[in-house]
């Protein structure tokens, strides 16, 4: 959600103190109902945990977000934007087999680096919460590399979806792994070799396109 100011519209000193009053009461109040969901689910929220937990009392909360649900959709808008900015920043070129892996990685990483945001936009969410905004850019961009490789006919699936899944599976088993065990002692190059692995199956060896499992996949049969 934007909160700067109109084009041209310059800012008092007391504005711009109740702007930076606003902006920490609503970082702190995203923050603490993260930390809550994250730790006990979206059944156990309730505003009355929060306001213990962040310090701000229930109408406060209720004039920042309007309601519970509201609160939770914003949440969630803004951490899938803070991936989605790491993921735009990511370089890819004319090869879709680099960028699909450029993009998983620089996913790996971010989840590895983030694991409350992680945890929170992979759980279950809330009856009647919609998608966020931003995940349908971020989808966009994840499968774009997908369907390049695959309308070369260069997946070994006909199945888009299944592609699709083995990918989330993979990535997602990295980052909860390494998250749930920080003792463990992971391979180094354990991102780049899990992502071979998986490529090797995914994808066709080079010189033999898959044309006709292309064409059945399409055509349903």
């Amino acid at each position: 959600m934007d909160h700067s100011l109109p084009a041209g519209r310059s800012e008092s000193a007391s504005a711009r103190r109740r702007r930076v009053r606003r902006d920490d009461a609503r970082r702190r109040i995203l923050d603490a109902s993260e930390a809550l969901l994250v730790e006990d689910g979206f059944d156990a929220f309730s505003m009355r945990r929060l306001a213990e937990r962040c310090g701000y009392t229930a109408p406060t909360i209720y004039h920042y977000f309007g309601d519970k649900l509201g609160l939770i959709d914003e949440l969630l808008d803004a951490r899938v934007r803070k991936l989605l900015a790491r993921i735009r920043r990511v370089p890819r070129g004319d090869d879709p087999e680099k960028n699909l892996r450029a993009l998983s990685e620089a996913f790996v990483r971010w989840g590895l680096q983030h694991p409350t945001h992680y945890t929170l936009l992979t759980g279950p969410r809330p009856p009647g919460s919609p998608e966020p905004e931003a995940a349908a850019e971020l989808r966009e961009i994840f499968e774009a590399p997908l369907r390049q490789i695959d309308e070369a006919g260069g997946l070994a699936t006909s199945d888009m979806e299944e592609a699709k899944q083995a990918l989330w599976v993979l990535l997602h088993g990295i980052i909860s792994m390494r998250t749930s065990r920080p003792d463990h002692p992971w391979c180094p190059n354990l991102v780049q070799t899990a992502l071979d692995a998986m490529l090797r199956g995914l994808l066709c060896a080079p010189g033999r396109a898959n044309v006709g499992g292309r064409a059945r996949g399409r055509n349903g049969s």
